[in-house]
């Protein structure tokens, strides 16, 4: 098993499998290195709250398997039509 750090999870964009929030452990999973990998995740500022199925953005990562994540910029979320 690899192990990822801050560097390779730290900007990448996740999908909620597990509500988020304050004092809340959630899920997201996050494409990695050629995979999908699940992480725990922790709202970045203690109190937002992500719904499964939201985009969001890895803030931090706190070894082993747990990320920080903020709402997604607009113009990171955006697709082209």
């Amino acid at each position: 098993m690899s192990r990822e750090t801050s560097s390779d999870l730290v900007g990448k964009i996740g999908r909620v499998t597990g509500r988020i929030g304050p004092g809340e452990t959630g899920e997201v999973m996050i494409a990695i290195r050629g995979g999908t990998s699940a992480y725990h995740a922790h709202p970045a500022d203690g109190g937002s709250v992500f719904t499964v199925g939201s985009r969001v953005l890895v803030i931090d990562y706190r070894s082993p398997q747990t990320v920080l994540v903020d709402e997604l910029p607009e113009f990171l979320g955006s697709t082209p039509g």
